[in-house]
């Protein structure tokens, strides 16, 4: 079975499994190192939600470093299983894994109340403007929403949801941006 591996933290270089599934494309190492980056290495405190969870790589590691609570959302039973197993052998306390739909998970979200929201869903079942939408709601003042797609997301098109590209990397297939509330 391919691998991810986590990056920083407590558990660097612990390895994930990464089943083969149509839609499941884990973040790439490059694009997670940068996107970390971005956020701070340490994320002690903060309160995540990973609304498409996949492989669990964005969300076992902001839970690596030190995030408080990452709730885990997925719809596929053998990916959330996969999830179950490796939050059992890293013994990963903060991490909250959930089957369920994400975009119901963030739409029952209380309102500002989530510091980072990976929003990463297959490219193909194109979920941004229903996933971006109960995001910002529940989004904290200071927070961040991660936002991966196939195409650049910009200002315009970020603004209905009242939100900004804070920082935007293309790596790939991959648009990588990390958003805020506008000012």
């Amino acid at each position: 079975m391919p691998e991810v591996r986590i990056i920083g933290g407590q558990w660097k270089r612990t390895k994930l499994p990464v089943r083969d599934k149509p839609g499941l494309r884990p973040t790439p190492d490059r694009v997670r190192e940068t996107l970390f980056n971005w956020l701070g290495q340490e994320l002690t405190g903060k309160r995540c939600i990973d609304a498409f969870a996949g492989t669990g790589a964005l969300g076992f590691e902001a839970a690596s470093r030190g995030a408080a609570h990452v709730l885990m959302v997925e719809q596929d039973s053998q990916l959330v299983d996969l999830l179950r197993a490796t939050q059992s052998k890293l013994k990963a306390g903060a991490v909250e894994v959930r089957r369920a739909n994400g975009l119901s998970v963030l739409a029952s979200a209380s309102a500002r109340s989530i510091d980072v929201v990976f929003l990463d869903p297959p490219f193909d079942a194109n979920l941004w403007d229903a996933a971006l939408r109960p995001s910002s709601a529940a989004l904290a003042d200071s927070g961040f929403i991660y936002l991966e797609a196939p195409v650049e997301w910009t200002d315009e098109r970020l603004a209905p949801f009242g939100l900004a590209r804070h920082r935007h990397l293309k790596a790939g297939a991959v648009h990588a941006h990390l958003v805020a509330r506008a000012a």
